[in-house]
């Protein structure tokens, strides 16, 4: 039963409201044939519903009422009058027997929640019928057999298993856990156990891309690499009429896992855009897809293989409260939890012992074999010290060696790869992303005749979409500042004879330039970006036939004078996640990092509101800035929100590929 309308229907479909009056057919979504909700009005003059829109979009690309091609990037909410009229319905309450009262659509929520009779009954009835977390475990077999072609069995008793640990521990799910924030677990009021409490379901996918031209561009955004906090590649964006729009498979959020066969989940950002900037007319992408909340259904459980194995782990937690630093997900094809990602330099990845896409079969003796990540975390949560796992591991699969970069480092992944085992070999060093001094101001003064053209060209702007600074896309070789050789492509422009260039906008820029170059002597100042690596060949050099604009990468090493920060407002209901995880965050080990968003979960406020992606770095929470805050201080902060929060974010451009 759905806690904000009151009526039962499927997680991913539109709320149902009872209507007192008939609604007037120009509020009517004409793919679902309800009163419209979250209104979306397309380029050709048409409103649907939100869900019904995207769901229709993902499917076809063409708008239901004229068939006009239509992408869903090309839509946007309807005004706040239509929204303000919709929202004013009068609907009746749903429970009839109990409450006769008539009401605002906007106002169900809150009186389902607060004032209802019937709402409050019902959930007084879910109580009595509550059931515990594992049904029947006194049934259980007590012996764990090691590569047994059956069914693993699982124990009755934690006592019984086999303690395999170091004096580490670890992070519960449901907990402020270092690097992550499970959108799958979101605690509920005591006694409500409603459809909102639903597993976080991912899988991977095989996507071929075929380009007639094997030049051209595959239009989309990326995030990301080992030399970043985010660890793992993730698409940023999909630009419209591109390549990967058109085939229609690859979403923003979907994680890159290997590019014409080769892992990418270990390489550097620079690397993985060379990857993928490879000319060729076909090109093989495994990705990670996140597909949102999915209900409690219990799948068939197919019988193991002869080569998995049966291993038992111990972890030992300092406190109660102490997380573990594991993210849990279920697989759409396969009944039980998987182990989706490890957070680096966590206690259960120092550990050593449990890997990416371990099945859990049991935790302190209750049976998981058909469990849910949400029974997993509440298990971990109410363990004082000793967490044991038994978990089943498929050896000798694994994705091909990831691509070193030549260097002495030896960062190990951080991916998310809950569909693909990936192998772990043990690292003494880590090569994270910090924030530091990667640039170097410089002055250039030049003696020029009058006539005599700058000779750059700039892209950026305060106007632009992601607000970047001016910053210069090529010399040509006939003005001054080819002869001089100091100003490079890449080079972010401050000011020109003393005009400060930091807040114009592209046109306004133009300008300036254009007016100060009539001049016989011209003053730039600049900054120059340094390269992390130096000994790493950039991409923009060596791949010519690409538009050139600096690498995502590049961005984070400005100074913060550059930033041109964002709110975000992002609204819920009591029982939803805000539906993102997050990286970074200070750490004895590494200092200061900032915060990134690392993965926007489908179907969630985040998702819905469109604004906040993958990248986009979290400079504040409702105004409290977020500099040197750990994970443990800022992700209780964004779950004590529970139906606003607002987001300070610094948003760059991803790479284009």
């Amino acid at each position: 039963l759905c806690s904000e309308c009151g009526q039962f229907h499927l997680l991913l479909d539109n709320h149902l409201y009872n209507f007192q009056d008939e609604v007037d057919d120009e509020l009517i979504c004409h793919i679902c044939l309800q009163p419209l909700l979250q209104p979306m009005d397309t380029p050709c003059g048409h409103t649907y519903c939100f869900k019904c829109l995207e769901n229709f979009m993902q499917e076809y690309n063409f708008c239901p009422m004229d068939r006009k091609k239509l992408s869903f990037q090309q839509c946007h909410k309807s005004s706040l009058l239509v929204r303000n009229l919709l929202d004013k319905l009068i609907v009746l309450c749903p429970f009839k027997a109990e409450c006769q009262q008539t009401m605002q659509r906007c106002e169900l929520e809150a009186h389902l929640q607060n004032r209802c009779p019937g709402f409050k009954k019902y959930k007084s009835e879910l109580q009595q019928k509550k059931s515990p977390i594992c049904k029947g475990k006194e049934d259980l077999p007590t012996k764990v057999e090691t590569n047994t072609p059956k069914e693993p069995e699982v124990p009755s008793g934690g006592s019984s298993l086999v303690a395999e640990s170091s004096a580490a521990a670890v992070v519960s799910l449901g907990t402020a856990e270092p690097g992550l924030v499970n959108p799958a677990f979101e605690e509920a009021e005591e006694g409500e156990n409603l459809p909102q409490r639903t597993s976080l379901v991912a899988e991977t996918t095989t996507v071929e891309i075929h380009r007639e031209d094997p030049e051209e561009e595959l239009g989309m955004r990326i995030v990301g690499g080992k030399d970043t906090p985010l660890g793992n590649i993730v698409v940023q964006e999909v630009l419209r009429d591109s390549i990967i729009a058109a085939d229609g498979r690859i979403a923003p959020g979907d994680h890159i896992l290997e590019v014409n066969g080769v892992n990418i989940s270990s390489v550097t950002h620079s690397q993985a855009v060379s990857f993928l900037r490879h000319p060729g007319p076909v090109l093989h992408l495994l990705l990670l897809q996140e597909k949102g909340f999915s209900p409690k259904t219990v799948l068939q459980d197919p019988s193991c293989a002869p080569s998995r194995e049966v291993i038992h782990v111990t972890l030992i937690k300092r406190e109660r409260s102490e997380p573990l630093g594991i993210k849990l997900i279920r697989k759409t094809e396969e009944a039980g939890i998987f182990i989706l990602d490890l957070l680096e330099g966590g206690l259960a990845a120092k550990n050593g012992k449990l890997s990416r896409n371990d099945r859990v079969l049991s935790i302190n003796g209750q049976d998981l074999r058909q469990g849910t990540p949400e029974a997993a975390a509440q298990i971990i949560q109410s363990t004082e010290s000793r967490v044991n796992f038994v978990i089943l591991r498929q050896p000798g699969i694994q994705l091909p060696e990831p691509v070193e970069d030549g260097s002495t480092s030896n960062s190990s992944s951080s991916s998310s790869n809950g569909g693909s085992p990936v192998h772990h070999r043990r690292r003494q060093e880590h090569n994270h992303y910090r924030r530091k001094s990667c640039y170097q101001k410089k002055t250039v003064a030049i003696k020029k005749e009058p006539k005599e053209s700058l000779g750059i060209t700039i892209g950026g702007g305060r106007d632009n979409k992601n607000k970047l600074p001016i910053y210069v896309t090529s010399v040509q070789p006939i003005g001054c500042l080819f002869r001089d050789g100091r100003v490079k492509r890449g080079d972010v422009l401050l000011s020109i004879n003393g005009i400060d260039l930091t807040q114009l906008n592209y046109y306004e820029a133009v300008s300036a330039l254009k007016s100060n170059a009539a001049s016989h002597s011209v003053v730039l100042k600049a900054l120059e970006i340094l390269s992390p690596n130096s000994t790493e060949p950039s991409p923009d050099i060596k791949e010519q036939g690409f538009s050139w604009s600096p690498l995502w990468i590049t961005w984070l090493g400005l100074p913060s004078y550059l930033h041109c920060c964002q709110d975000i407002v992002l609204t819920k209901g009591n029982l939803e996640s805000w539906g993102f995880s997050i990286v970074g965050g200070f750490e004895e080990s590494k200092g200061n990092q900032p915060f990134f968003i690392k993965t926007i979960v489908p179907g969630t406020p985040a998702f819905r509101d469109r604004k906040l992606k993958c990248g986009d770095e979290i400079v504040a929470v409702n105004g409290v800035p977020a500099i040197g805050m750990s994970n443990s201080e800022l992700i209780p902060m964004l779950k004590e929100q529970r139906n606003r929060v607002t987001l300070t974010v610094v948003s760059w451009p991803g790479s284009l590929v």
